[in-house]
């Protein structure tokens, strides 16, 4: 009689596990659904857990684990602009704005909900974490075009860009993904050298940044 495999032990997770897990079960249920459609019970289903454990991690119930989520889901965003500082400057925003979308891409009809708002259990809290990746994201970008001391025009036409970048990713979730992704990361980078021809009529600054986007070839 050929003897069995022993049954693996069972290993308990450490606190901050169990909170990942948690928050990623959530997550996998916002991309999809909005916050207020989902309950506690579908986040202790997702994970495998009863619902008591989940408030045990998070005893402020819903809108607590909500925020800790729309907080991983920001980190996650910041993450997509930092791009190493190697090669062409449109290059590495191109690079960037590809993991963006993909990240968009992912999370489907939730992306409104998780960083645009509109949900009922949208806090202060969790706007500021939001306007906190879009500071972010300028940081990068002045980053990547090596711009170290961005004048007035400058910084308004970034923060335009990264609004636009925000309202075209909602639109193409709403046109069923269309264009394909890579044509739309294309056509948005193409939008910010526009506005940025457009500003360098205005600005020193940013006529010096297109010549030197010209340079890059």
């Amino acid at each position: 009689m050929t003897p069995q495999a022993p049954t693996p032990a069972y290993r308990r997770l450490s606190v901050e596990e169990r909170r990942s897990q948690l928050i990623d079960a959530a997550l996998s249920l916002f991309a999809h659904r909005r916050p207020e459609d989902v309950s506690l019970d579908d986040v202790a289903e997702v994970a495998g857990v009863s619902r008591p454990l989940v408030y045990r991690y998070f005893p402020g119930g819903k809108q607590q684990l909500y925020e800790a989520a729309v907080r991983s889901a920001a980190d996650e965003l910041e993450q997509c602009f930092d791009e190493p500082r190697q090669g062409p400057r449109l290059l590495r925003l191109t690079r960037a704005l590809d993991r963006y979308l993909t990240f968009v891409d992912g999370h489907d009809t939730g992306f409104s909900a998780l960083l645009q708002g509109g949900s009922v259990v949208e806090t202060r809290r969790t706007s500021a974490i939001v306007d906190g990746v879009r500071r972010a994201a300028a940081v990068h970008i002045y980053n990547h075009l090596d711009i170290t001391e961005p004048g007035p025009r400058m910084r308004m036409t970034v923060r335009m860009w990264i609004t636009a970048v925000e309202a075209a990713s909602l639109i193409w979730l709403d046109e069923d993904k269309q264009p394909p992704l890579d044509e739309l990361r294309d056509w948005l980078v193409e939008q910010f050298v526009a506005l940025l021809t457009v500003t360098a009529g205005r600005d020193p600054q940013t006529a010096a940044l297109i010549a030197a986007l010209a340079e890059d070839g």
